[in-house]
């Protein structure tokens, strides 16, 4: 107990920057699965490879991989002095963007054809469909794999603290590398863990139980 109150300073800094890498990534990769989701079931060849390599190229990537390229390639090449914020949210968001766009995939082919087809005939565009008639309709089969999606991301944020940023996993070394007992302090990083993905959770099954009422 008294590693937690003698360092409860860092542990909430620990906790704040996983909350907050955690939450930036989540808001990338929900954007970029839905926009390749789109490209996936899009008309348009060219969309559909991109979308189709996109999705097979990251999903089957490490995500340390990713990490390492993000922070030892893309500076040196297009954007030098990115700050590891940035980098690390674009790894951890590119990455669980290929799974974010599997899910709403398969959301979207649970919609019956005929509501497309119908859409088209009134005269509106694919992706005005798409928008208005198609994805609101998946979002109710999207929300319970999405959050499994998320409370990885929330697990995955961990290798972050290896690449200077700080989060709950980094500051657990640094009490670590001090001495303090490994096993207290992993018990504290655990919990701040768990409050999270509870909370995921919760706000998820929220989410489902008010699509279901609206059915």
């Amino acid at each position: 107990m008294n590693v937690l109150l003698d360092h409860l300073p860092q542990f909430r800094e620990g906790f704040l920057g996983t909350l907050s890498i955690t939450a930036a990534s989540a808001a990338l990769a929900l954007v970029l699965g839905i926009v390749i989701a789109g490209f996936r079931v899009s008309p348009i060849p060219p969309l559909r490879a991109f979308g189709t390599a996109w999705v097979t190229l990251l999903r089957n990537t490490p995500l340390t991989l990713l990490f390492l390229i993000a922070f030892f390639v893309i500076p040196q090449i297009f954007f030098p002095g990115t700050s590891p914020f940035v980098l690390a949210m674009g790894a951890l968001g590119c990455y669980t963007s290929s799974f974010v766009c599997e899910a709403v995939r398969s959301g979207i082919n649970t919609v019956p054809l005929g509501q497309a087809e119908a859409a088209r005939s009134l005269g509106m565009t694919f992706f005005q469909t798409l928008r208005l008639i198609v994805l609101p309709q998946a979002t109710r089969s999207v929300i319970p794999p999405m959050s499994s999606i998320f409370i990885a991301l929330t697990k995955n944020s961990a290798i972050a603290g290896a690449f200077s940023n700080t989060e709950l996993f980094n500051v657990s070394k640094l009490l670590s590398d001090k001495g303090f007992a490994i096993g207290w302090i992993f018990l504290w990083i655990a919990l701040c863990y768990l409050v999270i993905t509870f909370a995921i959770s919760g706000l998820f099954r929220l989410l489902e139980s008010r699509l279901e009422v609206a059915r």
